[in-house]
């Protein structure tokens, strides 16, 4: 893979989410995102290419769910995903 700049800032940040893998909830923790990816792990494994619903934790702010995020890649129980539709408001271009 070519060497890239990012076109957003990345933020690093340790949010608790649940997700839903097929018919199974998962549970883990965002590390870091930015407008268009974030990336996470979890306790159960994600396929790239897979659709997840999310609900994130932040700090000091509500609940926030993203009815659709697409696994980009995983390692492990790393991945990258790309949510669909709301994103906090602190990412907005």
């Amino acid at each position: 893979m070519p060497f890239s700049i990012r076109p957003y800032p990345r933020f690093r940040v340790q949010c608790s989410v649940t997700y839903n893998a097929g018919p199974f909830q998962g549970q883990g923790t965002v590390w870091n995102f930015s407008y268009i990816g974030w990336r996470l792990s979890g306790d159960l494994p994600m396929r790239p290419g897979e659709t997840l619903p999310l609900t994130v934790t932040l700090p000091n702010e509500p609940r926030i769910e993203i009815p659709e995020a697409v696994v980009r890649w995983s390692r492990g129980q790393e991945c990258s995903i790309h949510p669909e539709g709301r994103r906090p408001r602190h990412l907005q271009p």
